[in-house]
Parts: C-alpha cells; structure tokens; sequence
C-alpha cells in the first residue's frame, strides 16, 4: 500500500512528522494544536478561539488533502481540562451538525494547550 505524506506550506509543525498522510483512501491527520494564523503564537487563554483554530487547521490539511470537514469519520479530543468538555461539546457539536462522526474524548493534563484534535478521513 502506498503512503502519501501531505504538508501545509506555512502551517508550524512541532517535529520531525507531517501534516497528515494519506493512505488506503483515508486521510489520517496528525493532531493540530490552537496556533493563531496571524500571530503564529500558541492560543492558550480562550476555549473558543483555541477550538476555532483548531478546526481551521483541520481545515486547511483536509483541503491540502483533497477532501474537507464533511469526510471525517473519526475524531479524538484531547482536552487539557474536563471542566471544558461542555464548552467543546456545543462548538464540535456546530461544526458537526449533519454527518457526524465516532469522537473519543481524552483527558490530557499536560497538554501545553486548551485542546488537541486529530481526525481519519476520506479522500
């Protein structure tokens, strides 16, 4: 089987991995962290701006991808803190209104973020 490795040109990466990869007809998209696309800087102090981004970065791979927000079928959430599950469930539950897909949920203490995503896809 063949694996295609899909980068952002101008999207930060942390390490030594890509964007997301592609492979089998499915998407598999590293996490993506709430980074302010003007700044560049981490968004750490506001749950939704930190969740708008980061569903913009989903986003913007996906595109990079050749397939978008609609073809998700799988979705992790990393909260840093449970108290926010609330606030995540009502913004990921605008964003996924029609064609939801199977979500984990996973507390991340040490996250150095509000929240991390990643997703499967398909082309």
């Amino acid at each position: 089987m063949e694996k295609k490795e899909i980068n952002v040109q101008g999207m930060p990466k942390g390490g030594a991995y890509s964007h997301a990869v592609e492979a089998g007809g499915l998407i598999f998209l590293s996490g993506m962290v709430p980074i302010d696309p003007e700044k560049k800087k981490p968004i750490t102090d506001d749950f939704q701006a930190a969740f708008k981004a980061v569903i913009e970065g989903i986003r913007s791979v996906l595109a990079a991808a050749g397939s978008d927000i609609h073809k998700i079928v799988k979705v992790t959430v990393f909260l840093k803190d449970m108290k926010d599950f609330q606030a995540m469930n009502e913004l990921y539950a605008a964003v996924f209104s029609k064609n939801q897909p199977a979500r984990t949920t996973v507390p991340a203490t040490g996250l150095p973020f509000p929240l991390e995503i990643e997703v499967v896809a398909v082309k």
